[in-house]
């Protein structure tokens, strides 16, 4: 049994954290793919369960081992993806979600080319940065760099499967979970996890 990948991508600040933990919230069996980064934890997070937060020498000793099946440089920070965790995580049939910038999203869609990929708009960039100022965590150089860079990552969003606009978060969190659903009822992940009731194909 084969596991899906959601891959879910947006701009800083429109909100696709959390939406993946409202989606991780009503669904028991979904799993969340947890990437390493060298930027500094923020208030409430926690090694190991949002990221896992490595020194930069780590983590280029973890790229030349080839631990990572994408890996790319945001913001000044370096995020990278367990290449044995996710393909262990698949292979035991646990959908996975994986939150990730649109360049590793390319690469990951490579990778596995069956993955369900998303991309999380803002409503307006006004909107963005209402959002990002409301953090509180950033300061005024970093709003100003991922606003700037906010743009130019909206622009690959014809690359992705869907796009959810998260206006208002609780329907922006049904839509979710609804392309989450629509992709676990694809025949051939059906045929994966209930063969039994396909078995009338094998027949003469």
């Amino acid at each position: 049994m084969s596991g899906t990948l959601f891959i879910v991508t947006a701009p800083s600040g429109a909100g696709k954290t959390t939406l993946v933990h409202g989606l991780l919230q009503r669904n028991a069996d979904l799993f969340l793919s947890v990437s390493h980064t060298t930027r500094a934890p923020r208030e409430g997070e926690e090694n190991g369960r949002e990221y896992h937060f490595v020194d930069v020498d780590r983590f280029h000793t973890l790229r030349m081992a080839g631990e990572f099946i994408e890996w790319a440089r945001v913001h000044g920070n370096y995020y990278g993806t367990s290449r044995s965790w996710l393909a262990a995580q698949l292979e035991q049939g646990r959908d996975t979600v994986l939150e990730i910038d649109w360049q590793g999203a390319r690469q990951m869609r490579e990778a596995f080319p069956d993955a369900v990929s998303i991309f999380v708009l803002p409503p307006s960039l006004a909107e963005l940065e209402a959002r990002l100022r409301g953090r509180g965590t950033d300061s005024e150089e970093v709003i100003s760099r991922r606003l700037l860079a906010a743009r130019g990552e909206m622009r690959h969003v014809q690359e992705f499967a869907y796009v959810i606009i998260n206006a208002h978060l609780p329907a922006a969190l049904d839509d979710l979970a609804t392309i989450v659903q629509a992709a676990r009822l694809r025949c051939a992940s059906q045929r994966m996890r209930y063969p039994h009731y396909f078995a009338f194909l094998e027949q003469d």
